[in-house]
């Protein structure tokens, strides 16, 4: 590892974990940088909103006005051509509030390092921040049941975002290493103890004794 704060990347299939595994990094002194929140954000921005609606009209609003993410996923997601079309819209918004966010935190000196976790962090080529890609692995059985109980989405749901996303052998052949979260949360808690000795990356506690 090469800077002062480096940035780890978290890749991996719908359902994986990621979210847990930024949590564990989190207790140990990582900044996590989120993908999800920018992309809510993004749909608030009153010019991506103005296109957005411009061109998939009112239907993809909820009642209280905002934009739907589920009613606007259901139509790009069954549409190869209108899921690239809306990432052309809202990808650069999302990539600059990453970056400053990243930036932010290696500039905090209470920060050890950052953790970058974005569904689509490959596919928008936003993988050159990292410093290291971490696969975080669980079986697709695991992963339905989780998408199932946390988000609702049938089978079904799950290929369709699955099929707008680099395939699981891709991801796990560009990550450095991987971590398995198939499992309780605490027989993850020791691959991320191993994963950070292995970069050498001090916890925030450590670094202030």
């Amino acid at each position: 590892m090469t800077r002062q704060c480096p940035v780890i990347g978290l890749v991996g299939g719908i359902g994986a974990g990621k979210s847990r595994v930024s949590a564990a990094l989190a207790r140990r002194g990582g900044c996590i940088v989120s993908g999800d929140p920018a992309g809510h954000e993004a749909l608030r921005q009153s010019a991506i909103r103005e296109r957005i609606l411009n061109r998939w009209g009112t239907d993809v609003l909820a009642p209280a006005g905002e934009i739907d993410r589920s009613k606007l996923g259901a139509v790009v997601f069954a549409d190869a051509a209108a899921r690239r079309e809306l990432e052309t819209i809202v990808q650069p918004w999302i990539r600059e509030r990453l970056r400053a966010e990243i930036a932010k935190a290696q500039a905090d000196p209470a920060v050890s390092f950052v953790v970058l976790d974005a569904a689509v962090m490959l596919e928008a080529g936003w993988q050159g921040a990292c410093d290291l890609l971490v696969y975080v692995h669980a079986p697709r059985a695991v992963r339905l049941a989780r998408v199932a109980q946390q988000r609702g989405w049938s089978a079904a749901e799950v290929a369709a975002r699955e099929r707008a996303q680099m395939s699981l052998t891709e991801k796990a052949s560009r990550a450095h290493v991987a971590v398995d979260n198939s499992g309780a949360p605490e027989a993850l808690e020791p691959q991320v103890d191993r994963l950070l000795e292995q970069l050498d990356v001090q916890n925030a506690s450590s670094k202030r004794r």
